[in-house]
């Protein structure tokens, strides 16, 4: 390679591709907005099927299983040889899921659709996570977090959508997401192309392995006890979320006697709030460091879990949006923290960490379902809040002095 022709790969590899990043980010947006119609609807489908809080959790458990168990699968073979239109095929699972779902005659159907929407999902995030990796130019933690609040941005509407366009007219208007769906596809396949494993790909890929290879100085076992921290800090992060993503709605209408509609709103301001949370994390962990943003994230919203049950509804929707800001600030700085604890492992700690995070959310929300039917959705809450204050562990994170870039 020519000293002219090194200088021009050095550059594009160090330059951040927004128009890449923006693409995966609004995609993710569509996806998760798909995602998040599950949860919406179970007020709907709880009274349409005359659901216990028992099968509510399960349907989570099926969508969160089908959604985490794939996925690192997915990271580990992708990570040997990319496949650049995966994307487009998973969101077609997704589409045929939204299509099942609307026409959807018994509870059983119900379970088939929401496996079809994750298993779409267990492509879409270690690839696309992968992809975000790659166009970063090295800002890594904004670019997972660029990435994720348009998950989360797409999480939070979903609900708002579902308030104005399915709560009143019923589960048949689940159809019109499809064009969410469709939409995501052409954007997925026009960033494949892109990604086509061309030299320029395959340059950046090595360099960033070889790079960090070299860096990397920790012992093994350091590693995996490392890891160890990170999946309990997931374990608190999504047990805690389950209960209010797939619970929050029913406490709100238990609790202060508010519509459903109203309750959806609200579920909009903490999903809001998530997003926002998100988008804070990635860039805070490039600057002062990932463990410092991890161990403030979880165990920082304690206090404010701890608080939640005793509050009246004003202070409930303001709490719940403090908890969602803190408490989201984590999963980025996590995500990139373990690819600098394994690197050249791009997608396979990818897959591994949505997979764990989605199937611990899914596992949850089964749980806490059993638990709503048998001690009262109050008593969730009260159990619930002290689910962060295993943020502590996080203490045993090593520090990882890398610069980003």
């Amino acid at each position: 390679m020519d000293t002219d022709t090194s200088a021009a790969t050095k550059k594009q590899v160090s330059a951040t591709i927004y128009p890449v990043l923006f693409a995966l980010s609004f995609s993710h947006l569509l996806n998760d907005t798909i995602q998040s119609l599950i949860p919406a609807i179970y007020p709907i489908v709880k009274d349409s099927f005359q659901l216990s809080f028992s099968q509510i959790g399960i349907i989570t458990l099926i969508f969160q299983l089908s959604s985490s168990l794939l996925q690192p699968l997915v990271g580990v073979v992708t990570d040997s040889k990319p496949y650049p239109y995966a994307l487009p095929v998973g969101m077609g699972f997704s589409l045929t899921g939204l299509v099942m779902m609307a026409f959807a005659p018994s509870y059983h159907w119900i379970l088939v659709a929401v496996a079809f929407v994750g298993a779409g999902s267990s492509v879409f995030h270690p690839e696309a996570s992968r992809m975000a990796y790659v166009a970063s130019g090295g800002r890594r933690g904004f670019a997972q977090s660029l990435f994720q609040v348009g998950g989360n941005a797409g999480s939070a509407i979903g609900p708002l959508l579902a308030a104005m366009l399915i709560a009143p007219y019923g589960q048949f208007n689940v159809i019109w997401f499809s064009f969410a769906a469709l939409a995501a596809i052409v954007i997925l396949y026009r960033i494949g192309k892109w990604y086509k494993p061309k030299s320029i790909r395959n340059y950046i890929l090595r360099k960033h392995k070889i790079k960090e290879v070299a860096q990397q100085s920790l012992p093994r076992g350091t590693v995996i006890s490392s890891i160890v921290v990170l999946l309990v800090l997931i374990f608190s992060k999504y047990f805690y979320m389950a209960s209010l993503t797939s619970y929050y709605t029913f406490y709100l209408m238990d609790k202060f006697d508010v519509s459903v509609q109203h309750s959806q709103l609200y579920l909009f301001v903490f999903l809001f709030a998530v997003a926002a949370g998100t988008m804070i994390g990635g860039p805070v962990g490039d600057r002062i460091g990932r463990k410092y943003v991890i161990w403030i994230s979880i165990l920082g919203a304690s206090p404010f879990t701890l608080a939640l049950p005793y509050a009246n509804l004003f202070w409930t929707v303001i709490l719940s949006f403090v908890i969602g800001v803190i408490i989201a600030s984590a999963f980025s700085a996590i995500l990139v923290y373990a690819q600098e604890l394994l690197p050249g492992n791009v997608g396979m700690v990818s897959g591994l960490f949505f997979g764990f995070a989605f199937g611990m959310g899914g596992i949850g929300s089964a749980v806490l379902g059993k638990l709503a039917d048998s001690q009262g959705i109050d008593y969730v809450y009260h159990v619930c809040a002290f689910l962060p204050l295993i943020g502590i562990v996080a203490a045993f994170l090593p520090n990882l002095r890398k610069r980003s870039g």
